[in-house]
């Protein structure tokens, strides 16, 4: 299961594979692909995610892009 994300107006997704988070960045063309350079703390809960994206890719935040999102 992916749980996806607006991230400053870009689309990602992170999925929980055994005991570690795997972030992804997801295309207008649904390919996704992961992101090596972020690692998510593996005790990091589910309600956490979007703070902890938030923080990590803050320096894309513009006005018209203030947030990080959860995509039901």
């Amino acid at each position: 299961m992916f749980l996806k994300f607006q991230v400053f107006h870009q689309s990602m997704s992170i999925q929980r594979k055994g005991e570690e988070w795997l972030l992804y960045r997801e295309s207008d063309t649904s390919i996704r692909s992961r992101v090596y350079d972020v690692v998510i703390p593996s005790d990091l809960a589910e309600e956490e995610l979007a703070r902890y994206l938030a923080d990590i890719y803050h320096e894309f935040a513009s006005e018209k892009y203030p947030s990080v999102t959860r995509v039901v």
